[in-house]
């Protein structure tokens, strides 16, 4: 057998939108259930994100420390954004990230993974991609704001964020998914098999 995740909607009897933010908003569905019966379901809507996991010479992986205020923690954390345009190109999405927090570019890009963040409560879909042949950026950093202006930046090896992510040291999920899928990809068919950049990506569609 073959585990695949699969598309699937449910009849939708009623929806409202009781929050609309400046990035995402709250919406209210009322599910029609398996047996019938009539079920409400709050969830976060919102536009998707790209992260990408930049690998140096050294193995070494490019992170960023971050203040996160919901957690009330500061997380290490791989470069990542929001997908700002609906249709955006997540390759180029990925690419402005990297220049805009790390300023840092690279020339072999390919997808590590898809996943949802928290699909019980929130639509988000992440591409994670795996950057490598790294170089400094050209031209004027990228001014910074807000909770930007304090974060750290700082290169790890990939063996020392993995026992961090398997101790429970390091919570991210954009870094324990891309650092453990790394290792799996290396251990599996290696990183030259991974797919392409511009794979196609049915939980955000784009043009190529």
């Amino acid at each position: 057998m073959t585990i695949k995740d699969t598309p699937q909607e449910w009849e939708i009897r009623a929806t409202a939108t009781p929050f609309t933010g400046n990035k995402t908003s709250v919406r209210t569905d009322d599910v029609v259930m398996p047996d019938g019966t009539v079920v409400g379901r709050d969830y976060q809507v919102h536009p998707g994100s790209v992260a990408v996991l930049a690998l140096d010479e050294a193995d070494r992986v490019l992170v960023l420390r971050q203040y996160r205020h919901p957690v009330r923690h500061k997380l290490w954390e791989i470069p990542a954004g929001l997908l700002d345009v609906p249709g955006e190109n997540p390759l180029h999405a990925a690419q402005r990230e990297l220049y805009e927090e790390a300023h840092v570019k690279a020339e072999d890009w390919r997808v590590l993974t898809d996943v949802y963040t928290t699909p019980g409560g929130c639509d988000e879909a992440v591409r994670i991609f795996l950057a490598r042949d790294l170089s400094e950026a050209e031209g004027e950093r990228f001014a910074v704001a807000e909770e930007e202006a304090d974060m750290e930046l700082d290169r790890v090896p990939v063996e020392d964020l993995v026992r961090g992510v398997l101790a429970g040291e390091l919570h991210n999920n954009c870094l324990a998914v891309g650092v453990l899928s790394l290792v799996a990809a290396r251990t599996g068919d290696g990183l030259d098999a991974l797919r392409p950049a511009q794979a196609p990506w049915p939980a955000r569609p784009f043009e190529a």
